[in-house]
C-alpha cells in the first residue's frame, strides 16, 4: 500500500471555477501533476470560494482494511491542513480504479461505493462534509453524492478528452504538464523485472560488487578507496549522460525513452559498485548535494538508472538511488516525481530514514532550499579539508529538513572523499558491524540467496 499526502501546492496563480462533477474529474491530474491509479485521493476545499488545500493520496486496499485506513487518512489530512492553512470546510473525494478482467467501470463504482461512504461517514465524523465523492474508472466518472440522473446518469459521464478541459486550458497556458499515470511514473524507477537475461547478469554482477565491496568497507584502511572510487565512477558515468542529452517525455504517458538511452550508458558491473557504493551513508549524502545546477540532470538520469538495476534479492537497495532521485526532483522543482520516488524508497526499505524524513518535508510543503544551504555548506567544508582522515567521522543524525530555520544546519553526515565509514554508529550498529565482519563471504556451491540475504541486513548498518 502506498501512503503519501500532497502538499498545498497550486496548479498556477490563475484562478479556475469548477461547477460541475465532470470538471472536477477532468481537473483530478492537474491537481496532483499526474494521473492516479488504484487510489484514493482526498482534496481539502477552504472558504465559502471553495479553495482547494491539501491533497492526499494513498492506494486502495482490501476491502478489510478499508475502515483503519479511512480514519488515517481523514485525520490525517484534517489535521495536516489545520497546521498549514485551517481546518477545512469540506473535502472532495476521487476513488480511481480501472476494471479488472471481466470488469465494467460500473462494475467498479458498485465495488468501491462501501469506500466511498466510509469516507463520507469518516468524514462526517470530523465534522466536515464531504462536497462531491467521484468514481472515475475505465474513462467515465461516476458521483456517489448527486442523486440527479440527468446530471450524473447511472451509466456514468464520458471524461472529456485529454487537454479539452477548462483546467486544461489553464495549466497549458501556465505551463503545467501532467506527467501520464501513477503507473507510467513508477516505472520508470522500478526494477527490471523477469527471468530475462539482462535481470540475471545484474544480479549477478550485484553478488560480485558484495563480495569485494563489503569486506573493504569495513575495513577502516581500506574505506577512502572504496569511497573514492565510487563517487570517481559516478562522475564518469555522468559525463557519459552529459553527452547523451535526455530526449523528450512523451506527451501522455507512456515508456519514457530517455530511460533506454541512460540504461545503455553503463555497464552492468558499474551500475553494481555504485549501487553497493551508495549503500554508504557518508557517500550518500556526499552525491546528494549533487542536487542543482548542471550537474542535478545527470545525476537524476543516474540515479534513475540505478534504482532500475537493483533486481531480484537485490531490492532493498534500491532505497538510497531512490531516495536521491526523489530529493533531486524536489530540489529542482518536480514535486510529483519528488513524492512518487519518495513513496517507492520506503516501499523497498521502510525504515530507510533519509527517505522518512524527505518524503514527510515534502509533503508538508517545505522549501527545499533549507536543506540545500545545509548540503552546500557542508561541501564548503570539504573543501576546507580535502584530505580527510582515515577515521570515521563523528556520528550525526540524519537531517531534519522539517527543523526551525533558527536551528543550527544540521546537514547529512557528508564527509571528504577520503571518509567512508557508517557515520551515527550505534550500539545496534557496531553489532551489525562486528557480525558482518564474521560473516563469511566465500560464495556458497547453492547460489547467493542465503549469502545476499545476509549481506542486505548488515549492510544497512553503514546507512
Amino acid at each position: 500500500m502506498t501512503n503519501h499526502q500532497e502538499s498545498n501546492q497550486p496548479v498556477t496563480e490563475q484562478q479556475v471555477t469548477l461547477r460541475t462533477p465532470a470538471e472536477l474529474a477532468d481537473a483530478l491530474p492537474y491537481l496532483l501533476g499526474f494521473t492516479p491509479n488504484d487510489s484514493l485521493v482526498l482534496v481539502a476545499v477552504h472558504g465559502g470560494r471553495s479553495r482547494f488545500g491539501g491533497r492526499l493520496r494513498i492506494g486502495i486496499p482490501d476491502p478489510d482494511d478499508w475502515p483503519g485506513l479511512v480514519d488515517q487518512i481523514t485525520t490525517s489530512l484534517v489535521s495536516g491542513s489545520e497546521k498549514r492553512t485551517g481546518r477545512p470546510d469540506g473535502i472532495v473525494a476521487f476513488l480511481c480504479q480501472e476494471p479488472g478482467p471481466d470488469e465494467t467501470g460500473a462494475h467498479v463504482m458498485r465495488r468501491l461505493r462501501p469506500l466511498a461512504q466510509l469516507v463520507r461517514t469518516g468524514c462526517g465524523a470530523l465534522d466536515v462534509p464531504v462536497l462531491e465523492a467521484l468514481c472515475i474508472s475505465d474513462g467515465r466518472h461516476w458521483s456517489y453524492c448527486c442523486p440527479d440522473a440527468h446530471c450524473c446518469p447511472p451509466e456514468g459521464s464520458p471524461l472529456a478528452p485529454p487537454g479539452t478541459s477548462v483546467m486544461a486550458a489553464a495549466a497549458t497556458y501556465a505551463g503545467v504538464r501532467v506527467r501520464g499515470s501513477l503507473r507510467d511514473m513508477e516505472a520508470g524507477l522500478a526494477p527490471w523485472t523477469g527471468g530475462t537475461e539482462r535481470v540475471r547478469e545484474q544480479e549477478a554482477a550485484l553478488g560480485r560488487a558484495a563480495t569485494d565491496i563489503v569486506p573493504r568497507v569495513l575495513r577502516p584502511e581500506d574505506r577512502t578507496a572504496v569511497a573514492a572510487e565510487t563517487l570517481e565512477l559516478a562522475r564518469r558515468v555522468m559525463d557519459r549522460l552529459r553527452g547523451r542529452p535526455a530526449l523528450p517525455a512523451p506527451r501522455r504517458g507512456g515508456s519514457r525513452p530517455s530511460d533506454a538511452q541512460d540504461d545503455s550508458c553503463l555497464t552492468t558491473e558499474e551500475a553494481a559498485r555504485l549501487i553497493l557504493g551508495l549503500q554508504d551513508r557518508a557517500t550518500r549524502d556526499h552525491v546528494a548535494a549533487w542536487m542543482e545546477h548542471e550537474v542535478a540532470g545527470p545525476a537524476l538520469r543516474l540515479w534513475r538508472a540505478l534504482a532500475r538495476r537493483c533486481v531480484g534479492s537485490y531490492a532493498e537497495y534500491a532505497a538510497a538511488p531512490l531516495t536521491l532521485a526523489g530529493w533531486v526532483a524536489w530540489s529542482t522543482g518536480d514535486e510529483p516525481e519528488a513524492r512518487v520516488a519518495l513513496a517507492m524508497a520506503l516501499r523497498a526499505d521502510p525504515g530507510y530514514r533519509f527517505a522518512q524524513l524527505l518524503h514527510h518535508a515534502c509533503n508538508e510543503g517545505f522549501d527545499p532550499e533549507e536543506l540545500r544551504r545545509c548540503l552546500r555548506q557542508e561541501q564548503d567544508d570539504q573543501d576546507v579539508d580535502p584530505a580527510g582522515s582515515d577515521d570515521p567521522p563523528a556520528p550525526r543524525p540524519e537531517p531534519d529538513p522539517t527543523a526551525s530555520r533558527a536551528a543550527p544546519c544540521r546537514a547529512p553526515a557528508a564527509a571528504a572523499d577520503a571518509r567512508y565509514s557508517g557515520a551515527g554508529t550505534t550500539p545496534r550498529r557496531l553489532r551489525r558491524i562486528r557480525k558482518l565482519r564474521e560473516l563469511k563471504l566465500q560464495r556458497p556451491a547453492s547460489g547467493p540467496g542465503a549469502r545476499n540475504r545476509e549481506l542486505r541486513r548488515t549492510t544497512r548498518s553503514t546507512r
